[in-house]
């Protein structure tokens, strides 16, 4: 197919012409306030009745016809008057234009449906921890006054949270340590008290109290670093006068507790769902053994109706999130 080539140079933003070549990048950010127009006339074949049903002027539609042909450096259209008919090249770049600009309706309707107070959507990520009991709980409370609120639920470790907070990947998120950061709001929600687990048969098993210190001989299995549990654990042990002899590093509260019920450590651990057969979880006196739970999200970022409730039901739960 061969396409007629204009001579002219092609233009500016500002409508100047320039004899250098634009990239692909440069000449859409040009092109897209006119593909609407476009589109109008192509499928009228007339520019009178095409500014009409759009509702602009008739000289702003021919003066956005034009500069799109320049911009573009090829003829779309054959013009006898006010009636136009596509050239092959303007068939071509219609049927893109036309898959363009339907992309575009369809991610509108998709941004107004998240944002809508009703039945729009919240991004919201939380601690593993969080996801058996806590998380549940707060959406079904939540759900009572919101009942066709959507969410996105995101299961992470917390620094992966934030770092997809800070993407625009995630809303808020429930992490602990709440974090310290200029570029985050973070407001403390709760507390959660951790446990010393150690084996159903080990010396310490018969014991309602313990100091952590009593364990500084132990092997402990704990989370990988980078986990706040973990930065946690480290801390309360230094706290305690003794370093982690760590046997073993995973990902996943449960599964340390597992590794703890086959005799292969202890760990500093908050507590489970359900009562794990084959350990026992000791409350610790010495130092005192907690972590912070916390809402965060990104500074200055504004909120959808949605995401608003929701922030604003969670603040309302402080010295109660957890069951």
């Amino acid at each position: 197919m061969v396409h007629q080539q204009r001579s002219q140079g092609r233009l500016s933003p500002s409508g100047d012409t320039e004899d250098i070549e634009k990239s692909g990048e440069e000449v859409a950010r040009l092109l897209a306030p006119r593909l609407a127009h476009f589109a109008g006339v192509a499928r009228t074949e007339h520019v009178t009745r095409a500014a009409q049903e759009m509702r602009v002027p008739q000289s702003t539609l021919s003066r956005a016809l034009v500069r799109l042909e320049q911009d573009l450096g090829v003829d779309l259209f054959a013009r006898r008057g006010r009636t136009v008919s596509l050239t092959p090249a303007g068939r071509t770049f219609l049927a893109s234009v036309e898959r363009a600009l339907a992309e575009i309706e369809r991610a509108a309707e998709e941004v107004r449906a998240d944002a809508d107070p009703a039945t729009g959507k919240v991004a919201f990520g939380f601690l593993h921890t969080m996801g058996a009991e806590t998380v549940p709980g707060l959406i079904h409370a939540f759900r009572a006054d919101h009942p066709r609120v959507r969410f996105s639920l995101v299961q992470n470790y917390g620094e992966a949270m934030l770092e997809r907070l800070r993407a625009g990947e995630l809303d808020l998120c429930l992490t602990s340590p709440v974090p310290d950061a200029p570029d985050l709001v973070a407001r403390r929600l709760d507390e959660q008290k951790l446990r010393l687990v150690v084996p159903a048969e080990h010396r310490l098993a018969g014991r309602r109290r313990v100091r952590l210190a009593e364990a500084a001989e132990e092997a402990f299995v704990t989370l990988e670093p980078g986990y706040g549990l973990r930065r946690i654990t480290d801390a309360l042990c230094r706290e305690a006068g003794f370093k982690p002899k760590v046997a073993f590093e995973g990902e996943e509260t449960e599964t340390l507790r597992g590794l703890v019920a086959a005799g292969l450590g202890v760990a500093l651990l908050p507590p489970p769902p359900v009562p794990r057969p084959g350990v026992a979880e000791l409350t610790v006196t010495a130092p005192r053994a907690a972590r912070e739970i916390g809402v965060a999200w990104l500074e200055g970022h504004p909120d959808t109706p949605p995401v608003a409730a929701f922030k604003n039901f969670l603040l309302s739960r402080r010295g109660r999130l957890l069951p």
